[in-house]
């Protein structure tokens, strides 16, 4: 039997059991599919004068109320990034999540070096690079091909290790924690805005901080004091093709 023979008869196969499977059971398969949530997370990132400027995206699962990415492997990385992507970018009226301004999604190195494809939407996504990334040179070349085609980079939780440091000449946003101000200070702060970007503080979780962060010079606020994150479904809105 030839290699021909062999794919005629699965293809034969695969054709017959397609054909046996009785319409009120794919009828009750899409009814399901057409149920499940499609969830991303939402958090925004306010302007000094407490106006929304753009909001960070997450991946939330049914059930899960907070996100638990530390201990995620790279594959998981990549499937959390894939379906925040695919729920906001993948389906219509992403309006609907942007409401006309910038979107944050953390992206691992695959998204970076060309591996895995980011939407084709410039005008909306910020590539926030993942705080695991091993900046090496392909992730550098990745990262200026990105900026090319007008893409904005953020580079989030700057402590100023040697990773974060190579990103700087690169980034249009610096995420700083305003929790770790009281050690860190003003030579971090002046070091994260040195190149020009944008300083956003992260976990803006009462007054003192928010004071805190706009007398030392942040542009942009994000945290729990400003907006809880919240979880939109995205089932509702019809999948697109790019």
């Amino acid at each position: 039997m030839t290699p021909d023979d062999v794919d005629g008869r699965i293809a034969r196969l695969a054709a017959a059991v397609e054909a046996a499977i009785p319409d009120s059971l794919r009828d009750e398969w899409e009814r399901r599919v057409g149920r499940e949530p499609v969830l991303v997370a939402r958090q925004g990132i306010f302007s000094t004068h407490g106006r929304p400027f753009a909001y960070q995206l997450s991946y939330r699962a049914p059930g899960q109320h907070t996100q638990t990415a530390h201990s995620w492997s790279t594959y998981q990385h990549e499937r959390a990034t894939a379906h925040v992507l695919g729920a906001t970018f993948g389906r219509a009226d992403l309006e609907h999540v942007a409401h006309g301004r910038l979107l944050f999604v953390r992206c691992p190195r695959a998204y970076l070096i060309g591996d895995l494809a980011v939407p084709r939407r410039p005008d909306r996504l910020v590539i926030e690079i993942t705080d695991t990334v091993n900046v090496d040179s392909a992730v550098l070349a990745g990262v200026r091909r990105l900026r090319e085609e007008g893409f904005r980079i953020a580079v989030p939780g700057f402590v100023s290790n040697a990773d974060q440091r190579r990103l700087l000449p690169h980034a249009d946003f610096v995420k700083i924690d305003v929790r770790d101000l009281d050690v860190e200070g003003h030579p971090v702060v002046d070091l994260a805005r040195s190149y020009g970007a944008l300083l956003v503080a992260e976990y803006v979780e009462n007054a003192d901080t928010l004071r805190y962060a706009r007398d030392l010079g942040f542009s942009l606020f994000q945290g729990n004091l400003l907006e809880r994150a919240g979880v939109l479904d995205r089932a509702g809105a019809r999948p697109v093709s790019h």
